[in-house]
């Protein structure tokens, strides 16, 4: 069972931390009397398992958005670290500045050459407020443009991770232009003649997922949440209170397993069991096997036809109906 230092856990998981104090308790007292006590120990891992199994079947949508959130999760550096070898980072979007909330760079996925980009919110506290907590300025979502009109350029596939609360709404990113350019990358993605793969990693919330969430083929992690407005947001405006977003986040219809029945992603990629901060390398090498899969899928294919099937996915979503009056009916 993978260790990580300082693991946290959230409300729904105090009983798996029980089961980790008592663990802790038997190896000091081992330690301390010259006892075996190993196959108690083992007991209570196997507890944790399916203690993790247990919490992992009857997840609610609001522990789902908490799991998405959670501190251990990996970010979209993690990933990168875990699926790839030689990524070379590229900086700036040649106007502005380099935007620390979107990392991406050419790297090598299964063998072959990609252009991997994604929202990054930061490890600890002083990382988090370098990347602003994975809120992209207009610079950020012009920086993930560049890099994929590079990768079309020597036709390399694209992989995108997402993972923001949003777009930075400040002042200076309107002054900036951050309708244009999230709006300016959905136009181009549709475009791009070389395969892109989107993945939903943790938060897909609002323009802020959109402005690289474009692809021939839409993944969403087990975990995750894909939706307009955070339940906290919702909550707000619906009932005045946050007190509502539990409510609010079964109301949106955000889990993956909402947005496959809605068809607006295509799969949703399984977690280890209780979440992907259990295990890292488990994780990472789950969603590598689907990116891997999802470029062959759509490699084989002409651009024109990717560029139509784009156009044809992303038009048809939605629900609406027609109301046809007298007065159209008789014309």
């Amino acid at each position: 069972m993978p260790q990580y230092p300082n693991r946290q856990f959230l409300d729904f998981e105090q009983p798996i931390k029980v089961l980790f104090e008592e663990i802790e308790k038997l190896k000091q007292t081992a330690e301390k009397s010259k006892i075996d006590l190993s196959d108690s120990i083992v007991k209570l891992e196997n507890a944790i398992i399916e203690k993790r199994r247990e919490i992992t079947i009857s997840l609610t949508p609001w522990q789902r958005v908490q799991l998405s959130r959670h501190p251990d999760r990996p970010y979209t550096l993690k990933y990168i670290n875990n699926m790839c070898t030689n990524f070379v980072e590229l900086h700036g979007d040649r106007n502005i500045k380099d935007d620390k909330a979107i990392v991406g760079g050419f790297a090598q996925l299964g063998g072959e050459t990609v252009m991997i980009i994604g929202q990054q919110k930061g490890a600890n506290t002083k990382l988090r407020q370098i990347r602003n907590f994975g809120m992209a300025n207009p610079e950020g979502y012009r920086k993930a443009l560049r890099l994929m009109k590079l990768a079309e350029k020597f036709n390399k596939p694209i992989v995108t991770l997402v993972d923001t609360p949003g777009a930075y709404p400040g002042l200076e990113a309107e002054e900036r232009g951050q309708g244009e350019a999230i709006a300016r990358n959905i136009y181009e993605m549709i475009r791009l003649k070389v395969p892109v793969i989107v993945v939903i990693i943790g938060e897909g919330a609002s323009g802020g997922a959109l402005g690289i969430g474009v692809g021939d083929k839409v993944l969403m992690m087990e975990n995750t949440w894909y939706t307009v407005i955070s339940p906290e947001s919702c909550s707000s405006i619906l009932w005045r209170s946050w007190d509502k977003k539990e409510e609010a986040a079964k109301q949106l219809k955000l889990t993956a397993d909402d947005m496959k029945g809605f068809g607006l992603v295509d799969e949703i990629v399984p977690e280890p069991l209780g979440g992907a901060h259990w295990d890292y390398d488990e994780a990472a090498n789950i969603l590598k096997d689907y990116i891997i899969n999802s470029i062959a899928e759509f490699k084989s294919s002409d651009h024109q036809t990717r560029i139509n099937n784009r156009i044809e996915k992303f038009g048809k979503m939605g629900f609406w109906e027609e109301m046809l009056t007298e007065e159209t009916e008789t014309k």
